[in-house]
């Protein structure tokens, strides 16, 4: 059985134990990622419990468009590379 001590629970929240500049500024890089991820999580749980809508395919088929979209940007970026957008 473990036992949580009084000096636990206060170097709990020390510092030291906060995110680093350079893992906020990570999350930060993927943050359009995971906003495209969680709008497409949004659009399949729209359609789980009903038949989809040709709205309801469209959406998510935007959804996923921006998930790829996101995530080629995050894999250039992380390789240093910054490609033109196609028909920019």
């Amino acid at each position: 059985m473990d036992h949580i001590t009084v000096a636990d629970a206060l170097t709990a929240f020390e510092p030291w134990l906060e995110p680093t500049a350079a893992e906020l500024d990570a999350i930060d890089a993927e943050m359009p990622l995971l906003t495209a991820e969680a709008d497409l999580l949004d659009a399949y749980v729209t359609v789980m419990d009903r038949p989809a809508t040709e709205l309801d395919v469209r959406r998510i088929r935007r959804a996923r468009r921006r998930v790829l979209a996101a995530r080629r940007d995050l894999a250039n970026r992380t390789a240093g590379i910054e490609l033109p957008e196609v028909g920019a």
